[in-house]
């Protein structure tokens, strides 16, 4: 290992044997003209673990940690490398709810579309659950559910009396798309595997007729 290595966030160690970003110049100034992507995805990861500047725009990653193989670059470039992950992003909860630790075990790259399909966002819906929010200028089936399918687009599922029904629309309908991603990705057998697993979480909540808070 190379002396007086300057560390990655205080614990990654890039043992690169090549220069991992490349600079040139245009317009007169030095930019970035190449950046090795095994190098950009454990940048991110260590930057999601032990940023504290990253945590404070990211409170849910506080506590998330990475694996001792992984700290060491070529470990976890040789890792990726037999992996699929063009367009895709490196995911440590897909395969284990709450799951904390970025490791070989605990990691694959999800689909960007199934990426979105399982991202919470709470814009705009204030107190209401999942999928839902309220259209204040109604008195009438005030509630709002739509869906977003992965690709982008929102599919509104129709207006409701209560939250409680509005979200059951909701959860009935992402019960839809991921069965559809359950046959798009059955040769992939990880991602299948996550997909199985919030499948199983979703018809747990229509059958028990409970509020989904996360996947």
């Amino acid at each position: 290992m190379r002396k007086n290595i300057r560390l990655v966030f205080g614990v990654g160690i890039n043992d690169a044997d090549y220069q991992v970003v490349i600079y040139g110049i245009a317009d007169g100034k030095d930019k970035i003209v190449w950046t090795c992507p095994y190098y950009v995805k454990w940048y991110s990861m260590l930057r999601r673990c032990y940023s504290k500047k990253y945590q404070e725009r990211y409170p849910t990653y506080k506590g998330c940690s990475v694996c001792d193989e992984w700290v060491v670059f070529s470990n976890f470039k040789r890792w990726m490398e037999q992996r699929t992950w063009e367009g895709r992003q490196l995911d440590k909860d897909f395969l284990i709810e709450g799951n904390k630790l970025y490791s070989e075990g605990t990691c694959v790259f999800v689909p960007q579309k199934v990426n979105k399909f399982i991202t919470i966002r709470g814009n705009d819906r204030g107190n209401c659950p999942l999928g839902v929010y309220l259209y204040k200028n109604s008195k009438k089936n005030p509630y709002v559910s739509q869906c977003g399918g992965g690709s982008g687009e929102n599919i509104y599922l129709g207006r409701f009396s209560t939250p409680e029904q509005a979200h059951q629309a909701w959860l009935v309908k992402k019960l839809e798309v991921c069965e559809d991603y359950l046959i798009e990705f059955k040769d992939e057998p990880l991602v299948h595997k996550g997909l199985v697993r919030i499948k199983d979480k979703i018809q747990y909540h229509i059958k028990t007729n409970t509020e989904l808070t996360s996947f």
